[in-house]
Order: structure tokens, then sequence, then C-alpha cells
């Protein structure tokens, strides 16, 4: 799944390759995923895009309407650029593609989702707060107003889970599976840890974490084009994703704690005082 990081790097590479230029045809292939109908999204269509912006895990294209392209990638989404885009017809249910956008020197992007279970999502609004994902967001961590303070207010009176917290779109937004697993290693810190039970140094710690796990895979996917952004993400990994390999930090071996529809990787000596976590199925506290 997309994260904060990689959807960044999906909207700076937007923003300087796409902004300028004019909408010249939208075409739906997964009308289920596309979640709006008024303003339509043929109302896209002429309008020239000013800028791309992120929420969360949302990105966001404005045009000079005032109608913006919003969508949100879900777990198995992700964006293919073009610069010249096929002419082939796009067949509604023979094929990964949701939606195809061109632009008038030809180039443009579909967003497509692999896989069975479709999650991806777009939407045509008037604001961005008009979608109700990104009106439920909590703070960005990246943001200059997010401090240690913000944090631990957040935290206070929390009794769930720090792996639950940090996933939790409404409590901070942009953090997923993955890097709530690389945040909480640099931290050395259980993922099964209660919020509200954390020490003054721990916030400490995590604060310190968040800030820098995110800044530097923020920086590692600047400037890649979106074909080569997942493989950037895998490459930065030091425990998630990594079962069975040995922590970079300490050389103990990645374990896994798996759940319904997915799973979360720790070192046992660097976050749980050697201890193995039970693998239970506690996917509803980690949602």
């Amino acid at each position: 799944m997309p994260e904060m990081p990689e959807v960044q790097g999906l909207v700076d590479f937007l923003d300087a390759r796409a902004s300028g230029h004019t909408i010249t045809k939208v075409s739906v292939a997964n009308i289920a995923a596309l979640k709006t109908y008024d303003p339509p999204i043929d109302a896209l269509v002429g309008r020239t895009i000013t800028g791309a912006h992120r929420h969360g895990k949302f990105i966001d294209l404005a045009t000079d309407a005032g109608i913006h392209l919003i969508f949100h990638l879900a777990k198995a989404g992700w964006l293919r650029w073009y610069e010249t885009v096929p002419d082939t017809v796009i067949r509604p249910g023979k094929t990964p593609i949701a939606l195809r956008v061109r632009l008038d020197d030809g180039a443009g992007f579909d967003l497509t989702e692999a896989g069975t279970k479709k999650s991806l999502a777009f939407y045509a609004a008037r604001e961005p707060r008009d979608v109700p994902g990104v009106a439920r967001l909590g703070p960005d961590p990246l943001a200059a107003d997010f401090t240690r303070d913000a944090l631990a207010g957040l935290l206070a009176g929390r009794r769930t889970q720090i792996k639950g917290v940090l996933r939790d779109q409404s409590i901070i937004a942009g953090i997923g599976n993955a890097y709530s697993d690389e945040i909480l290693h640099a931290a050395r810190m259980s993922p099964y840890a209660l919020a509200a039970g954390l020490a003054e140094p721990e916030i400490d710690r995590l604060n310190d974490a968040m800030r820098t796990t995110l800044t530097d895979a923020v920086a590692a996917a600047s400037g890649k084009p979106p074909a080569d952004l997942k493989d950037a993400k895998r490459r930065g990994m030091s425990v998630h994703g990594r079962r069975g390999e040995a922590c970079p930090v300490c050389g103990d071996e990645v374990r896994s704690v798996f759940f319904a529809d997915n799973s979360l990787e720790y070192c046992p000596t660097c976050q749980t005082g050697g201890k193995l976590l039970a693998d239970r199925r506690l996917s509803r506290l980690l949602k």
C-alpha cells in the first residue's frame, strides 16, 4: 500500500509534470471506484491543472475551475504514467485500469488496481473536505505544528496499542502498516505497547523516530518517477516485509505477527526485550 512518502513522491511528480496542462479526456473504467456525481467527473475536461497536493494518503489535483480530482490508491492501487497515453480502448471489467486521464500534450496517467478486492476510489470535488475520508483526517506528522507535545496530546488517555494509533488516519494522517513498523523499530518500541502508558522518554523516542523515518523516506522518494517508487520503498525498509532476515541494528531475526489481511514485522531484541509476540488475530485493534 502506498503511504505518505510514496504518495508525496507521486504528488511531487504530478505537480512538476502535469501542472499547467489541460485535461482533454477522462475515461472511467471502473464505475464503482467513482464515489461522486456532483460535480460530474466530466467537469474536469477542459480544465487546466494548477497543482498537486497531498492530504494524508489522498492525492489532490486542483484545476483552474475550482474542481479537484482526488484519489486514494488503497491497498493495491497505483498510478501509471505515460508520456504518450495509449490509444487502446479500455474495456470495463477486463482491465486493472479504473481511470484514465489524458492531457493536452498527449501525456497522462492511469489509476490501476491489482487483485479482486477493489478499494481504490476517486472523486470530483469542489473542495477537498467534500471527500469524507479527507474530512476525517487527523494532523499530518510532518506539519510544522505537529510537535512532540502535540503527539503526547494525541496519545494521552488512549488505551489502544500504539501500532493501531499510528495507523488510524483520524488520529495521525498518512502512516500505514509499513511505516508504522519502521517507526516503532526506530523508536525501540513494541507494537503492542499501550499509547496511554508510554513514559515521557518513550514519547520522545517515538516523536524523533516518526519525524526521522518519514522525512528520510520522503527524501528518498523525491524526484523518482512513479515506476520507481515501489522499489525505493522496499529498499528503505529495515523490518517491514523482511521476516526471517537479520535486523540491521542488532542482527536478531525479524519476526512477523499475522492478522486477517496483513502482518506486522518487528525485532524482538530491539523492541520487545527478546520476547516473541503472540501471533494472534487482533486485526480489529489495528484498523
